[in-house]
């Protein structure tokens, strides 16, 4: 099996248990301007008619995106459990969703004025053949959009949190496997993979999202990382008791614990015809 086959089975696998984790962990995060990283992508593309979401999840981006009226969407995702849950929403009742990979996309040269992203596009392997097939459905001068995880916010409970992680996954035997590829995560790394398939200059912006709330609020989000999909019931709830203590002293009056972390929102341009 390859690389690219054994981290589609686990997000499968993974997804088929918490189909809308993402948006559930994340779609409550707000950034300095109160948008959550899933309004951010849809203010990106603003203005553009046909849009497709790649790694589309329980659909939550694209039925903000179905709010302007008159678009034409369509999603792709791995998960038949996640994809459910998008046909769910009444306004996605015209959408096309596909259960599918990213590298073979089932759609004709030219479908889209823009493809989004959020939290899926450096989860996915051979991410060469991802950029040519998001090359090949945009019409030239379409524009991808991507948010891309970040990085803890210093000294809060999701930097505690990825601490308490890292000490249970070092008595863990079981890991996950290497998810995507690392220069979707970076700008110089993500227009090395775009600059080939025809994609100009690449915009980057690191944006600070805060999902603090009640500890158990946070602690949900916290929970929904797949670094603990190989942990066993006892473990996951040894490292709730953990965290709870790890971030007892972070806890405000009113009963909110701080959290953050960063995104990183990348746009790119398809190049005009000479």
């Amino acid at each position: 099996m390859t690389s690219s086959a054994v981290q589609e089975e686990f997000l499968r696998s993974f997804h088929a248990v918490r189909p809308a984790v993402t948006a559930e962990a994340f779609g409550r995060g707000r950034g300095p301007d109160g948008r959550s990283g899933y309004e951010l992508l849809r203010d990106r593309v603003a203005g553009h008619r046909r849009v497709l979401d790649l790694g589309c999840g329980d659909g939550l981006l694209l039925e903000l995106l179905a709010r302007d009226g008159g678009r034409e969407l369509a999603g792709v995702d791995l998960s038949p459990r996640s994809l459910a849950l998008a046909r769910r929403r009444p306004a996605l009742s015209a959408a096309r969703l596909h259960i599918g990979r990213a590298q073979e996309l089932p759609f004709a040269e030219g479908s889209f004025d823009a493809c989004v992203s959020h939290l899926a596009l450096m989860l996915m392997g051979d991410i060469e053949q991802v950029a040519a097939e998001v090359a090949r459905v945009l019409v030239p001068g379409g524009v991808l959009a991507c948010v891309m995880g970040g990085g803890a916010v210093g000294g809060e409970a999701y930097e505690r949190f990825v601490g308490l992680l890292r000490r249970a996954g070092e008595e863990t035997p079981a890991r996950i496997p290497a998810l995507g590829d690392r220069r979707a995560r970076s700008r110089e790394g993500l227009a090395e993979v775009l600059r080939p398939v025809e994609f100009g200059e690449v915009e980057w912006e690191t944006v600070p999202i805060d999902i603090g709330g009640t500890l158990e609020q946070v602690w949900e989000s916290m929970s929904g990382l797949y670094d603990l999909a190989p942990m066993t019931e006892e473990a996951v709830a040894g490292l709730h008791r953990d965290f709870r203590t790890e971030v007892a002293d972070l806890v405000t009056p009113d009963g909110i614990v701080p959290c953050g972390f960063t995104v990183h929102l990348a746009s790119a341009r398809l190049t005009l015809p000479v």
